[in-house]
């Protein structure tokens, strides 16, 4: 896994180079990254130069009105598949905590997931990103990664990346505005900045629990055995071979 960057965004990066099996993920085919909405020209000229044909945007309306994408004229193919079901503000308000925000990804999102997987292997050089990169595109990598045989202490630790990557000026400005809008909040700062290990976990041995692991979920869900295998072919490269 490397870090990209890229002026005007954050915690963009190049999923590849992670341990499956005997052999590791290709680089230059999956990114990940917070939102596109404040990329400068230098920034466009790199997202161009990586040669992404496709960007799955998993923000609501609301979110991509906030902060367009600066994607026009690049030639890039946006798939559009908001995952969350409400606003964002729900979360804040509700005071979930990020385990309550995974598994209602996971119970209530289960078909934008897949189609998020789809998405990935139908196009690519792909970009999955949401407004930060941390849950939404955390959760839909994850599971992308683990259907493409990643063993999963390196999908995990690509998710718990995550937290390192995130400005510090950005998370401070804003938890002072979501402080002062709910001040009972108490899970404010897991759910701004944080991506602990333990959460996404949790989330792997949910789905063990329920479905037998994660692989078994996205089948359940209608991932099929062909697609999960041509997710490995499009995703892994074999390291003794080379290829």
């Amino acid at each position: 896994m490397s870090v990209v960057e890229v002026p005007g965004a954050f915690n963009f990066r190049d999923v590849g180079g992670l341990p499956a099996g005997q052999g590791r993920t290709r680089p230059g085919v999956l990114f990940r990254s917070g939102n596109l909405g404040h990329l400068t020209a230098a920034g466009r000229d790199r997202v161009a130069s990586l040669g992404i044909r496709r960007i799955v945007d998993l923000r609501d309306d609301d979110e991509r009105l906030l902060e367009p994408s600066r994607i026009d004229g690049l030639g890039i193919e946006t798939v559009r598949l908001p995952m969350y079901a409400g606003s964002v503000a729900s979360f804040f308000a509700d005071d979930l905590s990020l385990d309550d925000v995974y598994r209602a990804l996971v119970d209530g999102s289960a078909s934008r997931l897949i189609e998020a997987a789809r998405a990935v292997l139908e196009v690519h050089p792909v970009l999955v990103h949401c407004t930060v990169g941390k849950d939404r595109t955390g959760l839909s990598v994850a599971l992308i990664l683990a259907a493409a045989g990643v063993d999963e202490g390196a999908v995990i630790a690509d998710y718990a990346r995550t937290e390192a990557l995130l400005p510090a000026a950005r998370n401070d400005g804003v938890l002072r505005y979501l402080r002062r809008r709910y001040p009972g909040a108490r899970h404010l700062e897991d759910l701004v900045t944080r991506s602990p290990v333990d959460a996404m976990r949790a989330v792997f041995d949910d789905l063990r629990l329920r479905y037998g692991g994660p692989v078994e979920y996205l089948q359940a869900h209608g991932l099929t055995t062909a697609e999960t295998a041509e997710l490995r072919r499009v995703l892994v490269t074999d390291r003794q071979r080379g290829m």
